[in-house]
């Protein structure tokens, strides 16, 4: 359960980089907002979803986009929200989820919600800095329970990105007199975000904000700190991660919470200038003409300080509003460098977890497998029918544990980059033939037919032959267990451009709609009861998509119930 739980959370992170690195791409507002509204119901698996926002002039709360799941306008008399939720919403600044608007006290008593039957319902608010720009706001009508608190927290965390994008893009279409004065500004801001979010190393992404605040600024010096919890309860200090200086930069000097200037800002929560600056007011330690101290936000709470310095005796202040816009693009590259490293620290823990358990595994293992040899060959002595048929059992159980280990091994060793792929030039007919060879007498003893379609002069393919084999192996090995008897399998073998195509059809039971989505995910398998009944682990077609695509290629399928299957890989030729 517990892997299950954070296999689901790391698709989550995953999914919420992969939608948040799109931000920015865009600067047409219309745009924005559809790609905003069609990214959250993607994340949050919503029926549909509404931005609503400030007008501008008259401080009205107004639909901007109205969007369903299939990405269409929503118009007319679909148009129906719970206002209540949304105004509650950018009222409080807080995010709001109901399993059930009908039953909940909040809201079962308001028209909207009784006259248009509103059931699951999620509201953030979209915040940019302390400003609220309105909400967002999905739902889905006809089911309850569809949303839960860990929804909610990957809905505010988007909307807090998305404010941004979609405040860059009402800038970017205001008056042709504001336009003219920001254009230079919101297009250089574009650049910034495209450098901070191409990185996913933190120490890069800082170094990059702080080049960008040095020269677009009159600095000429500065540090860029994040806040770390200490031992003591409630306190915190701030470590400087990088400063101009390298030397410097290389100690990670840290900050207390007491620090004159650091207390200050912490307190008043606002960008600070300060002018001859002494070594105890300086953030770094070292005296300036003048200082400027930028907090950085994450959903309303100070993570860390951009600080700028001079020497000369000019004012920091008109840089204020550019290093805020800046904080608040650095915030995102932040967010997003830390998502990727608890990823790659989860997938690093599950990796050294399965090395250990695979080894373990393999020395009881082969001592069982010894003395159930010893066993089944009589050497220990005479055994009796039973005895025998007890003994094959474990035999038999014992090679399935070997598969399982094995399996868990080739993807533990694919996911962390240490499966070594002999790669070469070679012939795939001999391939194909030495893997329909080994399998024809499990296919023989179902009465099942092999057929292979393979032209006599193919190019070579450049790949591992040895886990080519496998990967075929594994794809006949499939067909075979889920064709019924008296069933026809075929091989077929093709060249198209720079590919050479495998594909391995069937007869069989084929699969579900429903089943087809999940078809590659790790441990799983149908639950029908003729796909239960044959042995296995839902490990193969995970192993021999990560093969395919670790040299070079892709696999895709066909399939319909009753009908049978068609598994295609591609393998690169070696021409190309």
């Amino acid at each position: 359960m517990k892997e299950q739980t954070e296999n689901i959370q790391q698709k989550r992170l995953a999914a919420l980089y992969e939608v948040s690195s799109q931000l920015g791409s865009s600067l047409d507002l219309s745009e924005v907002l559809n790609q905003v509204m069609d990214a959250i119901i993607k994340l949050t698996d919503a029926e549909r979803g509404y931005i609503v926002l400030y007008d501008e002039v008259t401080g009205d709360l107004n639909t901007a986009v109205a969007r369903n799941v299939a990405q269409e306008k929503i118009e007319g008399q679909s148009m129906q929200v719970s206002r209540t939720v949304i105004e509650r919403s950018v009222a409080t600044g807080k995010g709001i989820v109901t399993n059930n608007a009908q039953e909940d006290n909040r809201f079962a008593n308001q028209t909207s919600v009784v006259g248009f039957r509103l059931r699951s319902i999620m509201c953030a608010p979209l915040r940019v800095r302390d400003r609220i720009l309105g909400a967002v706001y999905v739902d889905n009508k006809f089911f309850s329970s569809v949303f839960d608190t860990d929804d909610l927290d990957l809905l505010i965390t988007f909307t807090n990105q998305a404010a941004i994008a979609i405040q860059n893009a009402r800038l970017f279409t205001r008056t042709d007199q504001a336009l003219n004065r920001h254009l230079g500004e919101i297009t250089l801001f574009q650049r910034i975000d495209q450098q901070l979010n191409k990185h996913l190393d933190l120490d890069r992404v800082l170094r990059l904000a702080l080049d960008w605040a040095i020269s677009l600024t009159k600095a000429e010096s500065g540090s860029i700190g994040l806040f770390e919890e200490t031992e003591e309860e409630h306190d915190r200090v701030l470590r400087l991660l990088v400063l101009t200086d390298e030397e410097t930069a290389a100690v990670r000097p840290v900050i207390p919470a007491d620090h004159p200037i650091l207390s200050r800002v912490l307190a008043e929560e606002k960008s600070i200038v300060i002018v001859d600056v002494t070594p105890e007011q300086s953030i770094d330690g070292t005296p300036a003409a003048s200082q400027l101290v930028v907090p950085i936000r994450q959903e309303g709470e100070i993570i860390g300080l951009i600080t700028l310095e001079s020497q000369q005796s000019v004012s920091l202040e008109d840089d204020i509003p550019f290093l805020e816009r800046l904080a608040d693009r650095a915030s995102v590259a932040i967010n997003n460098s830390r998502l990727y490293e608890r990823i790659q620290a989860a997938n690093k823990a599950k990796s050294d977890f399965i090395s250990v358990v695979t080894h373990e595994l393999r020395l009881p293992m082969t001592s069982i497998r010894g003395y159930a040899d010893l066993m089944h060959s009589g050497m220990a002595g005479p055994l009796n029918e039973q005895q025998q048929q007890f003994v094959e059992v474990i035999r038999r159980n014992l090679k399935r544990m070997s598969d399982l280990v094995r399996d868990l091994g080739d993807i533990n060793r694919i996911e962390s980059g240490r499966m070594k792929f002999e790669s070469k030039s070679f012939g795939i007919r001999e391939t194909v033939e030495e893997v329909a060879d080994n399998l024809k007498e499990a296919i023989a003893g179902r009465n099942q037919t092999l057929s292979v379609e393979i032209s006599q002069a193919l190019p070579h393919v450049f790949a591992d032959p040895t886990r080519i084999s496998q990967v075929l192996t594994n794809l006949l090995s499939n067909a075979n267990k889920y064709t019924p008897d008296d069933g026809h399998i075929l091989i077929k073998v093709s060249e198209e451009t720079d590919f050479m195509l495998v594909s391995v059809i069937d007869d069989g039971l084929g699969i579900s709609e429903a089943d087809q989505e999940k078809l590659f995910t790790q441990f799983f398998r149908a639950e029908s009861s003729q796909v239960r009944e044959q042995q296995g682990w839902g490990l193969g077609l995970s192993i021999v998509k990560k093969m395919v695509e670790a040299q070079g290629g892709e696999i895709e399928f066909e399939s319909a119930i009753g009908e049978g299957s068609r598994f295609t890989f591609t393998i690169p030729l070696a021409k190309a």
